[in-house]
């Protein structure tokens, strides 16, 4: 009776043992079948690189932007004057203008292309060769167009999303769009040096603007993610002149992704002016509305001291 009643006891055991283990292994199972769901789901047909592309993105944002491009761009807003990054940007952006005419005609946008033409004239010769926006002073805007838009009207795709090094989101369409870019006039004819210079201005320029925007991304659940879909958004937005469908693109949605963009690709920046002046309205229209507040109260216990004398009388 001892010897079966072991038996019984013993086989009871090894039941539950191999019970526990089976479910254990039906709940790992399940949870990787989640987990493959999971990321099935959010896979990406535009981003067939992704693995290579997180890495790249780690190593730019992580050690290329922390120990050398931030600290850079601090020490050249500091020591740089207002009036000479004006001029610079200025002069910077004037040297794209023959491109802007080109592609705006590529495009079929001749009075765009006339506007181009107009203002590298103008701020060539009487802006003191485009370090003073003379043309944006009389009313002749800047109409920017790149190659890779133009492809894109021409009906080429993107191609795979490209995370490069050191230049950061790119894709196969707008990185051959600025090497055409590259070869027009006048970046065909000025020295290599001048024009590295202007590369190097545009990419501290745009990093000056998001000094005070880096929460943003910091906070983003998925860094990555975030500057994929903000490049993306911003490359429609442009291809598009902010349209996208029947449904216009609103640019204020765009700005908190379109200045992460313009850094981490070394393209394109708004003038830092007018970021800059923002922040000071709102600033100044908080104060205005604090002072008033307080001359509301300050009435307010006015009268109700009023009122306590006369009740007193």
């Amino acid at each position: 009776m001892d010897f079966n009643k072991s038996l019984a006891v013993a086989v009871m055991v090894v039941s539950i043992f191999l019970g526990g283990c089976a479910n254990n292994t039906a709940q790992q199972q399940k949870d990787a079948n989640e987990s493959n769901t999971v990321a099935a789901s959010y896979s990406d047909p535009k981003d067939p690189l992704e693995s290579v592309n997180r890495v790249m993105w780690d190593f730019n944002w992580d050690v290329l932007d922390a120990y050398i491009l931030r600290p850079i761009t601090v020490t050249y807003v500091a020591v740089m004057p207002q009036f000479a990054r004006t001029g610079l940007v200025n002069a910077a952006e004037n040297l794209r203008e023959p491109a802007n005419f080109t592609n705006n005609l590529f495009q079929g946008k001749v009075d765009e292309s006339l506007d181009s033409f107009a203002r590298f004239l103008i701020n060539t010769t009487v802006g003191l060769l485009g370090t003073i926006d003379v043309a944006s002073k009389i009313g002749i805007e800047r109409h920017e167009e790149q190659f890779g838009e133009t492809l894109a009207v021409w009906g080429v795709d993107t191609g795979p999303f490209l995370m490069m090094p050191f230049l950061g989101p790119s894709d196969p369409r707008s990185f051959t769009g600025d090497y055409v870019d590259g070869f027009a006039f006048p970046m065909s004819l000025i020295d290599g040096t001048v024009n590295l210079a202007r590369i190097g201005i545009s990419i501290l320029e745009t990093r000056a603007q998001l000094i005070d925007q880096e929460a943003q991304l910091e906070q983003a659940v998925d860094d990555y993610a975030f500057v994929k879909n903000a490049y993306f958004e911003r490359l429609e937005f442009r291809v598009t002149d902010g349209k996208s469908g029947d449904k216009a693109i609103n640019e204020e949605q765009l700005d908190d992704f379109a200045d992460f963009e313009a850094m981490l690709e070394g393209g394109d920046f708004d003038s830092y002016e007018e970021v800059s002046e923002e922040p000071q309205a709102a600033e100044g229209n908080k104060a205005d509305a604090d002072a008033d507040n307080k001359g509301k109260v300050k009435d307010q216990d006015q009268k109700i001291d009023g009122n306590e004398k006369d009740g007193k009388q």
